[in-house]
């Protein structure tokens, strides 16, 4: 994987991954095959982009002496790794490290790739030098040497190109960590070696520093192409299984999306074409299942015209004249390139199709070609050159034999055989199809919200440019030109039952038994009986939305602006239909969500009314249990209170009158003394007489009492009785009128009387009957004479 503009771990590989199933669809064990490996980012990188990660990682995480051996100090740069200073998470050398030791290539397998049986010959095929390569790492560490080597240009053109003096210890270590001597290293990447006429000539040419630049990196290449098939060769050693092991697989395919950057070379144009590739099988794909789906169901249409990207194709691959074919003439010349004049015969022999054209505001030499995707310009310096990737048969000659050959071995030609950058893609891509025209193809597409990889970030125009490069908008709008939707009458029918009205469903399920609920139901078995009763439901259900159309039948021929459409097993609709299917379908939810909410209301505060009820028929009850218990207390209370009370007032009565009739016959006796003393004492004073009390009889205080008064009010009147007769032995009591006489010992006071006391202990001391002056008969007259008589 390697950093590019829009993703920091971009896969730069295609990749072909088989899971394999047994019987049981258990997963035993699994496969990969690689397709088109982008092995030219090892010698260029575009703009803003980086190499390889494990090339960073050997550069950052090498131990001190991984760095010795591999001549790789501490912040030393390279040419081919630009920006060393961006820090990614995917640098770390010891994950990849343990990463490999987990996929089964422990540190003896990562110190020796190569077994012995498989050594590699060595330059001139000369038995004495050959050796073995120890370490991937090793490897890649050299190629970061190799990148440095530069070339100057010779003064004479017949004397190969000199190699500049800074680059001359790269060159030492590279040809070191390579395994390759020095010399041979040097010569071959700067003498080139040609093969004419019958008898096979070797002649050797010196090259130019640009053809130099051109073979050291394609060696680059060639070698990190190696390097890679050896870890997928082991990979597959670890996880792979014998054939008679599974029965089923499952295959993911992972290739690189559409590119199309400021700059777009040889690269861009394999990578888009594969691309266009995909989408051309994708989309016949697609059409090819929406006809058979729709001649199974029926259903007689005719597609609308959609942008088929052959034409493209046949600019990029047809034959027999095509941009690879040409690029593949102009290698097979052998002749060094000239891009105005290969951009001039791309015009030339393509203007029939309008797929390709150029960009004339550019001055550099140029062509447009016309993807599903969007048209994107290459530039034509560079690209033959790119193309050739010569396999350098001196560095590994075709006359060293080896006793173990094998695929990877180079095999002995009379003649030799151009093999193109764009053939080899050619023929991986065409792999790549046949497996997946062999199998059922499913399509994902991932999609990225932005391109900073940041979280809750949604850019629409980077989004939409994904779709279209993906071509799902193509996609779309070949799917909006017939039914995207399509339900079985089953799921049509569990899902827009509720659309139907109450009558006809019982009507239904009067005529047929248990109705459609039985055909939807579990354990349903599709027959001839229970399709005719669900496409009859689904025809009802329709026919609800569409009151005044005639009922669809499969047999009809419908024309491209009908909205739905009725097959023998599936109900094709449109967006529109849908949408207006699922309103209806929340309304009549809504409906029903509302009536059982008012039934569900209504049965709640019922329940409450009752319990309502009941519980104030439970309280009234309590309630009145407990006012007859404490009624019957109080009533039992009072009636012992008023015996006690009743005895007591006749006890207390009797004392009194007994009291009475002793004192009556005494004041009998000094009436007129009394009088006497008394008109003396009151003669002397300026107001009226103020007869001393100095006692009351118990009996009478009790039995004068106010009845009328009762609980607290009368015993607080007892109390101050009480009071007056013990704090007070002498009180005052005055009256106004001066005569009178005794009339009665029970009479009642006939006049106004008052007692000068805090508190008075008789009730109608205060009262006047009437306004007549009357003399001092009563009981208080009674009590005044019985005083002075006592005190005579």
């Amino acid at each position: 994987n390697a950093c590019t503009l829009r993703n920091n771990n971009s896969s730069r590989f295609g990749k072909y991954i088989q899971l394999q199933l047994n019987r049981s669809q258990h997963l035993t064990s699994a496969s990969v095959q690689t397709f088109l490996l982008e092995k030219t980012r090892v010698a260029y990188q575009a703009p803003q982009e980086r190499n390889f990660h494990i090339f960073y990682q050997i550069a950052k995480g090498a131990t001190q002496e991984e760095r010795l051996e591999w001549n790789l100090p501490e912040g030393s740069t390279f040419s081919w790794l630009p920006n060393p200073k961006k820090a990614l998470e995917e640098d770390g050398f010891e994950v990849t490290r343990e990463a490999m030791f987990h996929l089964g290539i422990d540190c003896p397998m990562q110190n020796n790739i190569f077994k012995p049986s498989l050594e590699v010959p060595g330059a001139f095929g000369t038995a004495a030098h050959s050796r073995t390569i120890s370490s991937p790492f090793q490897i890649l560490a050299g190629l970061l040497h190799l990148g440095d080597i530069q070339f100057s240009e010779a003064e004479d053109e017949s004397q190969p190109c000199q190699v500049e003096d800074h680059a001359e210890d790269s060159a030492r270590t590279a040809s070191r960590l390579l395994k390759v001597p020095a010399e041979h290293l040097l010569e071959t990447l700067r003498i080139r070696t040609i093969t004419a006429g019958r008898q096979q000539q070797v002649f050797k040419k010196p090259c130019s520093g640009a053809e130099c630049g051109t073979r050291r990196d394609c060696l680059a290449k060639v070698v990190y192409a190696k390097v890679f098939d050896w870890l997928v060769s082991v990979i597959n050693g670890s996880i792979y299984a014998d054939s008679s092991v599974w029965s089923n697989f499952i295959g993911l395919l992972d290739v690189y999306g559409f590119e199309s950057f400021p700059e777009n070379h040889l690269e861009q144009l394999c990578i888009n074409y594969a691309n266009e590739k995909l989408q051309q099988h994708f989309v016949a794909h697609f059409l090819k299942a929406q006809q058979e789906e729709y001649a199974a169901e029926g259903l007689e249409w005719s597609f609308i015209n959609y942008q088929d990207n052959q034409s493209c194709l046949d600019v990029i691959e047809g034959n027999p004249i095509s941009i690879f074919s040409l690029m593949n003439e102009e290698c097979r010349l052998n002749r060094a390139s000239n891009a105005s004049q290969f951009q001039t015969r791309i015009e030339v022999a393509l203007s029939d199709n309008q797929c390709i054209s150029r960009d004339k505001f550019s001055k550099k030499p140029n062509f447009v070609v016309a993807h599903y995707a969007g048209s994107v310009c290459y530039r034509v310096e560079g690209m033959v050159e790119k193309n050739k990737d010569p396999l350098l048969q001196t560095l590994f000659p075709a006359s060293a034999t080896s006793q173990n050959t094998n695929s990877n071995d180079v095999k002995t030609q009379t003649k030799p055989v151009v093999v193109t950058v764009v053939s080899k893609f050619k023929g991986s891509l065409e792999k790549l199809m046949e497996i997946l025209n062999s199998t059922t193809p499913h399509y994902i597409r991932c999609i990225k919200p932005n391109a900073d990889c940041l979280a809750a970030i949604f850019r629409k125009d980077e989004v939409l440019c994904q779709l279209e490069a993906c071509g799902i908008v193509e996609t779309i709008n070949i799917s909006a030109a017939g039914f995207p939707i399509r339900i079985s009458f089953r799921s049509f029918v569990e899902r827009y039952e509720v659309l139907k009205k109450s009558r006809k469903r019982t009507s239904r399920a009067a005529q047929n038994g248990n109705g459609c609920s039985h055909s939807v139901g579990n354990g349903w078995a599709p027959t001839q009986d229970d399709g005719d009763l669900l496409q009859s439901a689904v025809q009802d259900i329709l026919q609800e939305l569409r009151p005044n159309a005639p009922p669809l039948q499969p047999a009809e021929k419908k024309s491209c602006g009908a909205a739905v459409y009725c097959g023998k097993t599936k109900v094709f609709m449109t967006h529109s239909m849908l949408e207006v299917l699922e309103a209806r379908r929340v309304g009549a939810l809504s409906e029903r969500a509302f009536c059982i909410q008012c039934c569900w209301w209504r049965f709640k505060r019922r329940k409450q009314a009752k319990q309502r009820q009941a519980a104030t028929a439970i309280q009234s009850a309590v309630r009145t249990w407990l006012a007859r218990r404490r009624f019957q207390k109080l009533r039992k209370a009072a009636t012992v209170v008023k015996r006690a009370w009743r005895k007591w007032k006749a006890k207390m009565d009797l004392l009194a009158a007994e009291e009475l009739d002793d004192v009556e016959g005494k004041l009998l006796v000094s009436r007129e003394a009394i009088s006497s003393s008394w008109a003396r004492r009151e003669l002397g004073k300026s107001g009226p007489p103020g007869p001393i009390i100095p006692f009351w009889p118990l009996g009478l205080v009790l039995s004068s009492a106010p009845v009328t008064l009762g609980g607290f009010q009368r015993n607080h009147t007892f109390l101050a009785c009480l009071q007056v007769l013990q704090y007070s032995p002498h009180r005052k009591a005055e009256t106004k009128m001066l005569e009178g006489g005794i009339t009665s010992v029970r009479a009642l006071p006939q006049g106004s009387i008052k007692f000068h006391c805090k508190k008075s202990p008789l009730l109608y001391a205060d009262t006047r009957p009437h306004i007549l002056a009357c003399p001092r008969t009563g009981f208080n007259q009674i009590l005044l004479d019985s005083h002075e008589l006592l005190t005579a």
